[in-house]
């Protein structure tokens, strides 16, 4: 079973009535996703309560599996025996995602032609820090014109982001694509130049490896994150993608001014 743990519990009822092992996958901690979500706050009796009944179930659990080490880490300073957690990262599937033809109809239909692309493809959260990537994105404009933001996804901040580009004058510049079917989301990565993924500070993103970073990789793109433990287990700096400082509006429009030029 993988999480969240209500999927982890009906698993070791199952595993108990008929005498099988049950092994249980991190993916998240519940918990702090709904702090962000402000489902409940960290302080709450909510939030320890979510906690207490994902560490039972930690320890009830024949083996755990954890998708990158922020969560072993995490799940062993619980008092869980660090040979009890198998590290099975995050991956992707390259026969999927790899290098493409650029995709002239979905540059025609966004009007994209003749610009520099900056992208995120995702959920639209608030940890996700798209704020700031808009933000970021009006100081480009400053220094170059022909660049252009496209936003692919949905999500609870979509309506937000959307005021904040048109309070920002960028109506023409941001592109928001809406929720697109997985099986044509290459096509969008294969039009983007960059891909940004400014996620802020927080316990989950600490913890957590995020996905999309990895398509965007093994699509071959230019690829920026911040410097949250999460996308630092996926990215070295200056090798394999480029690290800005969490939540820094100018550190990150200075790297994506940069790269537009180079």
């Amino acid at each position: 079973a993988h999480s969240p743990s209500l999927n982890g519990i009906s698993a070791l009822r199952a595993g108990k009535k008929y005498g099988v092992p049950v092994v249980y996958e991190v993916r998240a901690l519940w918990e702090d996703a709904a702090v962000d979500h402000g489902t409940f706050k960290g302080s709450s009796f909510k939030y320890s309560a979510s906690r207490f009944v994902e560490t039972q179930l930690f320890k009830r659990a024949d083996a755990l599996f954890a998708i990158c080490n922020g969560l072993k880490n995490e799940i062993v300073s619980r008092g869980i025996p660090g040979d009890k957690v198998t590290v099975i990262q995050n991956c992707v599937d390259t026969k999927i995602f790899s290098p493409s033809k650029y995709d002239e109809e979905i540059t025609h239909r966004y009007g994209l032609k003749g610009n520099l692309v900056i992208g995120f493809i995702g959920s639209f959260y608030k940890y996700e820090g798209i704020d700031i990537l808009i933000d970021s994105y009006v100081k480009v404009l400053k220094k170059r014109n022909d660049v252009k933001l496209l936003l692919v996804g949905d999500g609870p901040e979509k309506n937000t982001l959307h005021r904040k580009s048109i309070e920002s004058n960028l109506n023409s510049k941001v592109i928001f694509t809406g929720k697109v079917p997985h099986e044509e989301i290459k096509k969008y990565y294969s039009v983007i130049d960059i891909l940004v993924y400014p996620r802020k500070s927080i316990r989950l993103t600490e913890l957590v490896t995020p996905l999309k970073p990895l398509e965007a990789m093994a699509m071959g793109k230019v690829v920026v994150g911040s410097d949250v433990g999460g996308i630092k287990e996926l990215i070295t700096d200056s090798k394999d993608g480029f690290l800005f400082q969490a939540g820094d509006v100018y550190a990150l429009s200075a790297l994506l001014a940069e790269l537009a030029v180079d």
